[in-house]
């Protein structure tokens, strides 16, 4: 689950969801660090798993131990210092020279998207399909492999079946009639997933 706001992890916490991703766009430093800050202390509360997107220097501050990197994000990381800080971090793909790329910086899980067309974002890339997901993953041996653009629940067993051992999830909670219930519904279906 990838979310814009400390508010959207305490909403969608108690509905099962132990993955979340904090990707906040063009905000201040002070708002930076309270929503990293808000968002750690409601994961540690709920035993989920929080990943900071982009913010690197402010997740080792606020002492979490997982970030997300862009393609853009690698160039100016500083990788030695995430490393030593005891923080992982995932990078984002789109096509094979990236992938090259992400693989060179020994990441803890390379994403490829987007899957299918997404409403999230304008993406550069033509949406990868199924297929790159099982491309992907000969590629890259073991390391885990998250399918993220345009997947919703109807197409996530899809993605996980092609290779994937995760897909992450935006509008299709967040933009949901009820998301609550939308999280409850992802919650459930991926759990089963894990349990065959």
């Amino acid at each position: 689950m990838i979310v814009d706001s400390s508010d959207w992890i305490a909403r969608l916490l108690p509905c099962g969801v132990r993955l979340v991703q904090l990707r906040v766009k063009d905000a201040s430093d002070d708002l930076l660090r309270d929503e990293i800050s808000k968002a750690k202390a409601l994961c540690d509360l709920a035993g989920a798993q929080l990943i900071v997107n982009d913010y690197w220097r402010h997740a080792i501050d606020a002492g979490c131990d997982f970030i997300h990197l862009g393609q853009s994000d690698v160039d100016t990381a500083d990788l030695p210092a995430i490393r030593r800080a005891g923080l992982s971090f995932g990078v984002s793909t789109h096509d094979e020279a990236e992938l090259d790329r992400a693989l060179e910086t020994d990441p803890a899980y390379i994403a490829l998207g987007p899957i299918y067309p997404t409403i999230l974002k304008k993406m550069p890339f033509a949406p990868q399909g199924l297929a790159r997901i099982g491309e992907w993953r000969k590629r890259i041996g073991n390391i885990p492999l998250v399918g993220i653009g345009g997947i919703t629940l109807d197409r996530a067993a899809g993605v996980l079946n092609a290779g994937a051992d995760s897909a992450a999830v935006v509008t299709d909670i967040t933009l949901a009639a009820d998301p609550e219930q939308r999280a409850r519904d992802w919650a459930k279906a991926t759990r089963a997933s894990f349990t065959h």
